[in-house]
């Protein structure tokens, strides 16, 4: 289990679920690992790393996140732009505030992040960046306008960063997964139609859990994917294949 021995590695999005999971395996891989996150109380029950509050969609917290990482750790070698959220509204209902919100959240927090992480990487001589996109980013879902726009933009701006930063030799990849339960997806679990369109929309006939997705960032952030960069990994269990469900819809019927 060391497959990041003598790494740094800093993670956003860091109290729950995927970046949860993502925290847990890269320390057992024995990476040095900073965890950032609004959720401070969350923060507060990670183990054996680093802690600071971020939001990621203000740069100054973003640039004090890799700065806690370099002054003590003297180095940055993998950076996780996991931040995310999303609501579920029809375009004509949608309102800019809402819009805004998610794009910063989803898409300019991922651009923040590599702004500031690429910078630390070259004065290191190289490293990886893993970004957190979705099956949005390829499947269009109806009341996910923000989500999908912005999710589709992270696999985009990856492939960009990958042609401006491979230079530096820095490799920069996104994950897209599909259903995984977590905290923040939770309430779908009220739902049990939901998810079981989801379910039926992959070729594996199930969701996924954390940890699966946290599989994939670590051969992103290791030297098995050494040859990889500007890649989209979808982990979706085949749910791309499909046609999205009707989450929208499902819910309200499930109202009537």
């Amino acid at each position: 289990m060391s497959r990041l021995a003598n790494k740094v590695a800093l993670v956003t999005g860091a109290a729950s679920g995927i970046g949860r999971a993502i925290v847990d395996r890269f320390v057992r891989e024995g990476a040095k690992v900073v965890a950032g996150d609004i959720d401070e109380e969350g923060l507060a029950g990670l183990e054996n790393c680093l802690t600071l509050r971020c939001d990621v969609t203000c740069e100054a917290d973003q640039q004090a996140l890799v700065t806690l990482a370099v002054e003590r750790f003297g180095r940055l070698d993998i950076a996780v732009a996991n931040a995310g959220g999303g609501n579920g509204v029809l375009i004509v209902d949608q309102q800019i505030e809402d819009w805004q919100r998610i794009i910063d959240l989803c898409l300019t927090g991922v651009f923040l992040t590599i702004k500031h992480a690429a910078k630390a990487m070259m004065a290191a001589g190289g490293g990886t960046i893993i970004n957190m996109a979705s099956l949005n980013a390829i499947q269009a879902g109806r009341g996910m306008s923000a989500y999908c726009a912005a999710k589709a933009g992270v696999a985009m701006l990856t492939e960009v960063a990958a042609l401006e930063l491979g230079p530096h030799k820095i490799r920069c990849n996104a994950i897209a997964p599909g259903l995984v339960r977590t905290k923040a997806t939770e309430p779908m679990w009220f739902f049990p139609s939901v998810v079981e369109s989801y379910v039926a929309n992959t070729t594996v006939g199930r969701f996924a859990e954390p940890h699966e997705i946290a599989n994939v960032a670590l051969f992103l952030a290791s030297e098995d994917s050494s040859f990889v960069s500007g890649s989209l990994y979808l982990v979706d269990g085949g749910g791309h294949i499909g046609r999205y469900p009707d989450v929208l819809g499902q819910i309200a019927a499930a109202g009537n």
